[in-house]
């Protein structure tokens, strides 16, 4: 039964984000049947992401009294609506504008929802093969974010409203597979589902959680300066804009590589591991900015999604281990908002002052988030709240032995 749980939530993983992942060119096409211009679309891309980080902790918050996967069911109810509004807005020629704001009301409730689906999976898996499930799950996403943009674009380029259709119809997935969890204690077992978490004694643990969102921020700058600025990455490799895609074709393998590696170890990596993979992820952005040759920045590209599937799993099973239960799903929604909070930095710096700054950047936030976690390993890890102590879940091996 644990196993047949865990198998559809890694399916609802693996399709939540399919909306997000082909919005970029669904968002495009419509703009373009709408207005004649594809820069339209991107107008709703960049709502839709500001949305999604403005309503990530609210949200999560909201849903701290509700039952967990009903609420996500609610969530993805109102996405799965306002996307369909989108595509019937832009179908009978209403104004734009209505489109936009749609596309914010869809946007709002993606990070709520991921957090919501992740602090979940705790219920379906044994929490010695986290890091193997998270792994699996990090590999499917990779292939969420490659294959949904090809299904936007082709069923787009015969009809964009049906692009949007059927992406929204992949992206309510979830509600219908994923299986009720069993909300985790709270520390007290007699206490009400309903309690606040102030009234619960329940505290934000902000010096343990704090560096893994510094280190998840940095990282999303590596990650986007070749995904968004794929296109001025081939231009300035001498290339045709129409090569931009083997850039993010090559952050997508080492990803998915990296992922399939992290399942078959199976472990939770030490600070000195994550210290030597902000490193190395430093020096591949390092690469991507020196652009010698276009295989070194394809290589650079390569490294940079090999290690990232390392750092996101360490990143997801420290917040879990710091984060009291109830707050663990608003916790993973704040991590979420610091990686997409990297994305926005990116496209602003690409916009405003050119790709170059872009990648200058991301090296720079990797070395400081190393120095944050170094500065961790000497003075110590943060203990836990008293909340996290009553959890009922084993302690970490010492570092090691694969542990934190």
């Amino acid at each position: 039964m644990a196993g047949a749980g865990l198998a559809r939530w890694q399916v609802a993983h693996g399709t939540l984000a399919v909306p997000q992942a082909g919005a970029p060119i669904a968002f495009g096409l419509l703009g373009l049947q709408a207005t004649g211009s594809a820069r339209a679309g991107a107008s709703m891309v960049l709502v839709m992401t500001v949305a999604q980080i403005a309503g990530a902790v609210p949200l999560s918050r909201l849903g701290r009294r509700r039952e967990p996967v009903g609420y996500l069911r609610l969530l993805l109810g109102v996405r799965a609506a306002s996307l369909l509004a989108v595509a019937v807005v832009v179908g009978v020629g209403a104004p734009f504008g209505l489109a936009v704001a749609l596309s914010a009301v869809a946007g709002v409730v993606n990070v709520a929802a991921y957090g919501l689906l992740r602090s979940s999976l705790s219920s379906f898996v044994v929490p010695a093969r986290l890091p193997r499930a998270l792994g699996v799950a990090a590999t499917a996403n990779e292939v969420t974010f490659a294959a949904a943009p090809l299904l936007a674009a082709g069923v787009g380029a015969f009809s964009p409203t049906a692009g949007l259709v059927v992406l929204t119809v992949l992206g309510a997935v979830p509600a219908v597979v994923l299986p009720t969890a069993v909300r985790p204690s709270v520390g007290d077992p007699g206490a009400p589902a309903t309690a606040s978490a102030s009234a619960l004694g329940v505290r934000w643990p902000v010096r343990a959680i704090t560096p893994w969102l510094v280190c998840a921020l940095a990282g999303s700058t590596a990650v986007a300066g070749v995904e968004v600025g794929a296109v001025s990455l081939a231009l300035a490799e001498g290339l045709d804009a129409e090569w931009a895609f083997v850039f993010a074709l090559a952050l997508c393998v080492g990803s998915v590589a990296g992922g399939v590696v992290v399942s078959w170890l199976n472990r939770r990596l030490p600070d000195g591991a994550v210290l030597a993979l902000l490193l190395a992820t430093a020096a591949a952005a390092s690469l991507v900015l020196a652009s010698w040759h276009v295989l070194v920045t394809l290589a650079g590209a390569t490294a940079t999604g090999f290690c990232l599937p390392f750092l996101a799993t360490t990143y997801s099973l420290r917040v879990e281990d710091a984060a009291p239960p109830l707050l663990r799903a608003e916790a993973f929604a704040v991590l979420r908002t610091a990686s997409s909070l990297g994305i926005v930095v990116v496209s602003g710096l690409i916009a405003l002052a050119g790709l170059d700054a872009a990648l200058r950047t991301a090296p720079l936030l990797l070395l400081g988030a190393a120095l944050m976690v170094l500065g961790r390993r000497v003075s110590g890890p943060a203990r836990p709240s008293p909340a996290q102590d009553e959890r009922g879940e084993a302690a970490p091996a010492p570092p090691g032995r694969g542990g934190l």
